[in-house]
């Protein structure tokens, strides 16, 4: 058994929303089917921090769910910003449920036990804290991350982090969501958002003691990356 991660998926096979249109999604879909088969087993778990589905709602994003489901292994999902079909935990396993999507895992105030490890994250927000509603939902956001965290060290767990939001984009550093990490002494953080030219911006390595990677789905050539 191993964990891998991939983000930014984006797929859109029931509405018409190409993402071909953008340098370097060419096929996409097509090539992350391959690669994923020939790199997950059924035994694996990948984590997909955010931008899984185009669709608005959870009807318009159901054939990316059967597609997703289709794929090897456990799929341990969170929220994006274009994951406009999010609803609330209830509702999402009740669609996962009634659909028989039953290699999905909603992350979401909670965690999940991979060996030793607790695989963690929230979606995160931008840092543009001088907007109040901005602000706002940062430091719902950082709480949820807490939340998560505190979840996996209760059962003596190392938490590793999955975010949708990079934490520190060039220059500029999230500290709402970084001090979360700092105070549990976080040492792995995956996180997506990031596509072409900002690509440049991103921060892979070791930041503060954090070892920090890029995993957005046009950064990774759309083939889940093996953590463990």
């Amino acid at each position: 058994m191993a964990l891998f991660t991939i983000a930014d998926l984006h797929l859109s096979l029931a509405i018409n929303k190409p993402m071909d249109i953008f340098n370097g999604w060419e096929n996409h879909v097509e090539r992350l089917y391959e690669n994923w088969e020939k790199t997950v087993s059924e035994e694996d778990v990948v984590v997909v921090p955010g931008d899984i589905s185009w669709g608005i709602d959870l009807n318009e994003a159901k054939a990316d769910f059967d597609f997703i489901n289709s794929l090897k292994g456990t799929k341990i999902i969170s929220k994006g910003n274009h994951d406009y079909w999010w609803s609330t935990m209830s509702k999402l396993n009740s669609f996962l449920e009634e659909n028989r999507f039953d290699t999905i895992r909603i992350l979401h105030n909670n965690h999940y036990r991979y060996e030793g490890y607790g695989i963690c994250g929230t979606r995160g927000w931008i840092n543009e804290t001088a907007v109040p509603a901005d602000a706002k939902v940062l430091a719902r956001e950082a709480g949820r991350l807490e939340t998560s965290i505190l979840s996996a060290l209760n059962e003596n767990l190392e938490p590793i982090v999955f975010l949708h939001y990079p934490p520190i984009y060039g220059d500029e550093y999230n500290y709402e969501i970084l001090n979360i990490m700092y105070k549990y002494n976080i040492k792995k953080c995956y996180y997506g958002h990031l596509h072409g030219k900002s690509h440049k911006y991103a921060i892979c390595g070791e930041r503060d003691g954090i070892d920090f990677r890029l995993i957005s789905g046009d950064f990774v050539q759309f083939c889940p990356v093996r953590i463990l």
